[in-house]
């Protein structure tokens, strides 16, 4: 790949592309339309559409994470933040962007590269939990009981369903924030099966 400027480019170009066109009928022209570069310049660096679209599916992980990484805080404040950091749409996000991958998601089951991309993302976030989750067991903040990686399992899935539900639906994702809250104050925060019984 060629320097920095050359991929941002080609990764707006994409961004941009997938909001116009969608996923199924993207093609690398309409990609080099939107940049500066001709489709031959493109097929320089990426021999197909679907290797251009990984590499893109990594662009948006580094964002993801330098978006998500959790604050200091306490246990609680990082989980909630975390909470808020998935939930909360980017301002510069398009709808039919969240559309478009949703698409590629959708693709998925089929095409490993995608797969292996898509599953990074729900890999750091359930990293990324579970040491949080760990954290407020050892300084005595979230229940001992509790088992950090099924919780931190859990927890990505329902942020993978409000996700999902707001592309599909156009559902706001403050019902989910406000149970997941809801839930960490109930049944995650030491003390409370107690006062539950």
């Amino acid at each position: 790949m060629s320097n920095g400027d050359t991929a941002d480019d080609i990764m707006g170009a994409t961004y941009c592309a997938l909001c116009a066109h969608g996923y199924a009928d993207l093609t690398m022209q309409d990609i080099a339309d939107e940049s500066d570069k001709s489709k031959a310049a493109l097929h320089y660096h990426y021999d197909s559409k679907h290797e251009l679209l990984c590499a893109f599916l990594e662009y948006l992980y580094d964002g993801f994470v330098e978006r998500t990484d959790p604050d200091d805080g306490t246990p609680r404040e990082r989980l909630l933040g975390l909470i808020d950091a998935v939930l909360d749409k980017p301002d510069d996000e398009d709808e039919e962007f969240g559309t478009a991958i949703l698409e590629i998601r959708a693709q998925a089951p089929y095409e490993p590269g995608f797969r292996e991309r898509l599953t990074r993302f729900d890999d750091y976030l359930i990293e990324q939990l579970t040491a949080i989750l760990e954290d407020g067991i050892e300084d005595g903040s979230f229940d001992p009981e509790l088992d950090p990686e099924d919780t931190a399992q859990f927890i990505v899935t329902v942020l993978t369903g409000a996700a999902t539900e707001r592309v599909t639906t156009g559902r706001p994702v403050a019902c989910t924030k406000g149970m997941l809250t809801e839930y960490v104050e109930t049944h995650l925060l030491a003390g409370q099966r107690e006062v539950e019984a």
